[in-house]
């Protein structure tokens, strides 16, 4: 078996600001507080997001637990969908990379993700990109801080070799994650992070985006 391994945001899909509003009432929601500064949010896992903003207005962890939030956070989303829909977009050549690899005998696809699973879930849905994606397999932001230990879980969730895994992502963080945790790395030069950056992390392959899906399979057989 091969696991494909897929960051979501900026990988696959744009939220084009309506993750930030999403956030900004979950915050007030689970705090009583209107957000005023949220913390660095690329490449990093919506448990340490949350806790450095709650950091960032004074306030303590304890003030409301991770859980609580992570639901509100869920409900924001759900309410948004259609805004969603409208101001957001699947990335050019994503639908049909995972189409493609739906069709490769033993390739099993999931999610590794600082995005908590509900909302992971509820983003690629929006955007028809869920079919083919074993949520029950992947690491989230929920399952721990940083990335290879999200990378670990899905390991250990799908019982997958380092070496029969590839994760796509689109941050120097998914490199370092994936090269810390033993994966194949395939930098995609579709967030902030340019193909530069991406390669000088030490990203095994760096493709400018999902469009050559013949390129992507060939990446993914080649772990088998």
């Amino acid at each position: 078996m091969v696991l494909v391994l897929w960051d979501v945001d900026h990988t696959l899909i744009a939220t084009r600001g309506v993750g930030r509003e999403a956030f900004a009432s979950a915050f007030e929601r689970a705090t009583g507080r209107p957000l005023a500064h949220q913390s660095e949010i690329t490449g990093r896992s919506e448990l340490v997001i949350f806790r450095e903003t709650l950091a960032l207005h004074g306030l303590s962890r304890e003030l409301v637990d991770f859980p609580t939030y992570t639901a509100l956070l869920a409900d924001e989303y759900v309410r948004r969908a259609r805004d969603l829909r409208e101001r957001g977009h699947a990335l050019p050549g994503a639908a049909a990379a995972l189409d493609a690899l739906a069709g490769v005998p033993g390739v099993v696809q999931t999610a590794a993700t600082g995005n908590v699973r509900p909302v992971a879930e509820i983003k690629l849905q929006v955007f028809g990109l869920d079919r083919h994606v074993d949520f029950e397999l992947g690491g989230y932001g929920e399952d721990a801080e940083v990335r290879a230990d999200m990378i670990r879980v899905a390991l250990g969730r799908s019982g997958v070799e380092p070496g029969e895994a590839i994760i796509f992502g689109d941050t120097v963080a998914d490199v370092e994650a994936g090269l810390a945790t033993g994966v194949f790395v395939a930098g995609v030069a579709t967030g902030r992070a340019s193909a530069d950056e991406l390669s000088r992390a030490g990203a095994d392959v760096v493709l400018p985006g999902l469009e050559d899906t013949a390129q992507v399979v060939e990446l993914v057989q080649a772990r088998n």
